[in-house]
């Protein structure tokens, strides 16, 4: 968008040298802002599968002793926790066993 203004200015209002000032400040300007956008979008990796769960907090929604329900991210799990948790405790989520999350007390 930045070319475009400044190819306009030149042809239409600006005197040389100055036209080729705006062409070459709107090539840099668009230059550095797709470079900007780029690297901006590959800050980070996105985390999908069951290995994104391990190691996040959940909230227990019923006693886990040892089974249970726990919540994550709005979701409903079932949950295992070996030592005991209470409804509304938090605990985090150790492994995955199918569908089944194995959690701790946190």
């Amino acid at each position: 968008m930045a070319l475009t203004v400044g190819l306009l200015l030149a042809l239409l209002v600006l005197d040389s040298p100055w036209n080729w000032v705006a062409v070459l400040a709107g090539a840099v300007i668009d230059v550095g802002e797709s470079l900007l956008l780029v690297r901006w979008s590959r800050r980070r990796r996105a985390t999908v599968g069951a290995e994104a769960l391990v190691g996040r907090h959940a909230v227990a929604v019923t006693d886990l002793w040892p089974a249970g329900q726990v919540k994550l991210d709005g979701e409903l799990w079932q949950a295992r926790c070996e030592a005991g948790a209470s409804a509304g405790d938090s605990v985090v989520v150790r492994r995955i066993e199918g569908l089944t999350l194995e959690v701790e007390a946190a």
